[in-house]
């Protein structure tokens, strides 16, 4: 029962580092800026990694862990699946997909932040590998718990 654990936790670990190392590769590399949606829902696997390695580390407290880990997953795939459902127009996007878009109180200072910012919608898919990294999302969340 340990070992199966272990490869449990050693694949949801590599996952994890894998699916945030293409995020980041088409975030940097190929220049594909991603909305605010998208930023969260990294969220889960940065948890996993960390949380992860925290469990190889103290070797305690295995299953309080593993309960963050599977609670970060759950909130993972509502994310995925709502970001999903604004990508296919069976939502309409929140507030949420203008976080950091601060809000000037003049004029000037909003012409130049307009001129500036590009800002990313959460409909609008900037980068597809066959479908929406959302798609895949939803499905590795649900995967995982």
């Amino acid at each position: 029962m340990i070992l199966n654990n272990k490869l449990l936790l050693n694949s949801i670990l590599a996952f994890s580092i894998l699916s945030l190392s293409i995020a980041y590769f088409i975030q940097y590399v190929l220049g594909h800026k991603p909305c605010n949606l998208c930023i969260i829902e990294r969220i889960p696997y940065i948890a996993a990694i960390i949380l992860i390695s925290l469990i190889f580390i103290l070797n305690r407290y295995q299953k309080i862990i593993s309960s963050l880990i599977l609670i970060f997953f759950i909130f993972g795939a509502v994310v995925s699946f709502y970001h999903f459902g604004i990508e296919q127009g069976f939502f309409s996007e929140s507030l949420v997909c203008d976080l950091g878009n601060s809000r000037p109180l003049n004029k000037e200072d909003l012409l130049n932040q307009l001129k500036k910012t590009e800002i990313v919608s959460c409909k609008d898919v900037t980068f597809r590998f066959f479908r929406a990294f959302t798609c895949y999302n939803k499905y590795s969340y649900l995967i995982n718990t």
